[in-house]
């Protein structure tokens, strides 16, 4: 009786209850919203590596070496040389290892030496490979492979000339030896499609004529005559490291960082990711403060009507009372109506997250390399429709204690 008393009362004022409901939807549909792109960045983070077992530098810190070995972001603050690197390979723990040479750039994007095993053994989201929407991978020594990212900037496809310049902000050029653009990798969501790729020999090629990151006055060496040369590195930036059991890890990641020849560091890529998404959570719980604050607001709006409408609804508070009604009914009636309003608020939110998840899921895949999985709502989403119903139960009670104490001084007095 009292619900359908409830659903009538709402009706009758369709207008002022279909705008708080809208609120509540929205606010609810903008902390859900927040939740999945803060639950989905951290997954898209996490899986920006997968199936590497370690990363291989210089010794620092572990965020640094996961920063400018898999982001691309800084610099290394030494080499690890080309004997250390055999050294970890040789190991009969590893089951393969990828070097990775940093330093040069592209017109700002920067310029990564390895080998043809990196399209093979970089994996990311959850163990997905590397794609060509173009072309192939690096056959020649001045083959080049450039990330989705910059060849839709810079309009590249396969054959393209490309210059690499000297250094991450520098106007010199290794102008004398351009590479040929061989393939474009299919967008990834990772640093990979920001990424220029060439061999490693490649980066040693190139700096030939170089000497202390500068070029030798009036020396040039002709193209053929370096192709004939041995550009095995001397040094790389890091290494990508699988091994034969993840038993092994641990055994291999402290022999590395025991390594008596130079000081290097091996590091767990989920480790180090989560130490870095903790310097990051304080924006996170910032952004979520936001969002819930939003709802609130709402919910205090939905409190601020229900009072407004008290002093216009005490004649019908009247008839109720004249009709048999006890105050704790007109007191639940209250209660049930704000419960009403927020639970089809928090549904009708969650309807909207989803439907826009559904049309702009692509677009941030593709412009942002966020992938917001199109899921059943969660544990926690779950929680949070709830929790907005409750509190909208508990802000209701002060509109309501304030009905329940008028009906009881109205009694019969007010005319009907």
């Amino acid at each position: 009786m009292i619900l359908r008393l409830a659903f009538a009362s709402l009706l009758a004022r369709s207008l002022t209850v279909g705008m708080t409901i809208l609120a509540i939807a929205l606010s609810v549909a903008l902390f859900l919203g927040v939740e999945k792109v803060r639950t989905g960045a951290r997954a898209s983070f996490a899986d920006t590596i997968s199936d590497t077992d370690l990363i291989v530098g210089a010794r620092s810190g572990s965020v640094q070496l996961l920063l400018y070995s898999v982001f691309r972001i800084g610099n290394a603050t030494n080499n690890v040389t080309w004997k250390s690197y055999r050294d970890i390979a040789a190991r009969p723990e590893v089951a393969w290892i990828v070097p990775i040479s940093l330093g040069d750039s592209h017109r700002q994007f920067r310029v990564m030496g390895t080998t043809a095993e990196f399209f093979v053994r970089y994996k990311y989201r959850g163990g997905r490979s590397l794609a060509f929407a173009q072309g192939r991978g690096l056959d020649d020594l001045y083959d080049a492979v450039v990330g989705a990212d910059v060849a839709a900037t810079l309009g590249y496809s396969v054959g393209d000339p490309i210059v690499v310049a000297h250094g991450l902000a520098s106007f010199s050029e290794h102008a004398d030896q351009p590479f040929r653009v061989a393939g474009v990798l299919a967008k990834t969501g990772t640093p990979v499609d920001r990424t220029v790729i060439v061999g490693l020999e490649a980066i040693e090629a190139i700096h030939v004529d170089w000497k202390s990151g500068a070029k030798i006055p009036g020396q040039t060496t002709p193209v053929e005559a370096i192709r004939q040369m041995d550009l095995t590195p001397t040094a790389i930036t890091a290494a990508m490291v699988g091994v034969r059991s993840r038993l092994q890890v641990f055994q291999l990641q402290r022999w590395i960082n025991q390594y008596p020849e130079e000081p290097l560091l091996a590091v767990l890529p989920g480790l180090a990711l989560q130490e870095l998404w903790q310097i990051v959570g304080v924006a996170e719980t910032a952004l979520v403060g936001v969002s819930a604050m939003v709802v609130i607001t709402a919910l205090i709006g939905m409190m601020a009507m229900i009072f407004a409408s008290l002093n216009e609804r005490r004649r019908e508070m009247a008839i109720f009372r004249a009709m048999g009604a006890r105050p704790a009914t007109i007191l639940g009636l209250f209660v049930l109506e704000a419960a009403l309003m927020a639970a089809i608020g928090a549904m009708l939110g969650a309807a909207l997250l989803y439907a826009a998840l559904a049309v702009a899921q692509p677009w941030i895949d593709a412009a942002f390399g966020l992938w917001l999985p199109l899921e059943p709502p969660g544990v926690r989403e779950v929680l949070v429709l709830l929790g907005v119903v409750g509190a909208a139960t508990l802000v209701s009670l002060l509109p309501a204690l304030r009905a329940y104490r008028l009906s009881l001084a109205d009694g019969m007095m007010v005319k009907i």
